[in-house]
């Protein structure tokens, strides 16, 4: 099911999940040229969709939005808890050991003041931490596939972990060196997994939606 460019993976009379494609905004940003969102478009279709939570603009993948007062209060307090799984894929730069058990990124994160929006590790920063592994090589264009679970759900976390790696995320405008960023023509982050209980039902529901890269 397709609603405005944007697939439909779950609907329901409590939620409605999506696939968001790269360079869309989750929610409205400030100014005219910023108001075409997943949002706007979900809530043409669905007049009671409420935002739950946010992928960055140049992120694709699984996001969920409440139908209803009852269902975002629920969903959002889930988030809250830590009782949705979450997990991404990512393309990144450098060649990492395939293979390895899950390994944890804990480093602090917080608003770098004179380039905002973009965030910083530093050490009064909020504490972030994102689990990671490598999954594939690239011998020959020199990078890596990893999947993430997101632990804390700070923003631009991911991006911001794997450069503090010393692998940023091929297509990252924001936090990539130029030759990285050349390697791909979008960020390559996409939220390939979404798990999560259903607010009226408390249902365990779980989906899965690929990357295009």
């Amino acid at each position: 099911m397709i609603a405005a460019g944007i697939e439909i993976v779950h609907q329901d009379d409590a939620l409605v999940v999506l696939n968001k494609p790269p360079g869309l905004l989750s929610v409205p940003g400030r100014g005219e040229d910023k108001q075409d969102c997943l949002s706007a478009r979900v809530q043409a279709r669905f007049s009671d969709a409420l935002v739950v939570h946010r992928l960055d603009m140049a992120t694709s993948g699984l996001i969920v939005m409440a139908r209803g007062m009852d269902a975002q209060r629920a969903l959002s307090a889930a988030f809250e808890r830590r009782q949705v799984h979450k997990r991404y894929l990512a393309v990144v730069a450098g060649l990492l050991p395939v293979g390895t058990d899950w390994q944890t990124i804990d480093l602090p994160i917080r608003v770098d003041w004179p380039n905002r929006p973009l965030r910083t590790i530093h050490p009064e920063g909020q504490a972030s931490q994102t689990r990671w592994r490598c999954v594939a090589q690239d011998l020959a264009r020199g990078s890596s596939g990893v999947e993430l679970e997101p632990l804390t759900g700070r923003s631009h976390q991911l991006r911001v972990h794997l450069q503090a790696l010393g692998h940023p995320i091929l297509g990252d405008a924001l936090y990539a060196p130029e030759s990285v960023q050349a390697m791909a023509p979008r960020l390559l982050l996409h939220a390939c997994a979404l798990g999560l209980a259903h607010p009226e039902t408390g249902q365990a529901l779980h989906w899965d939606c690929p990357p295009a890269f």
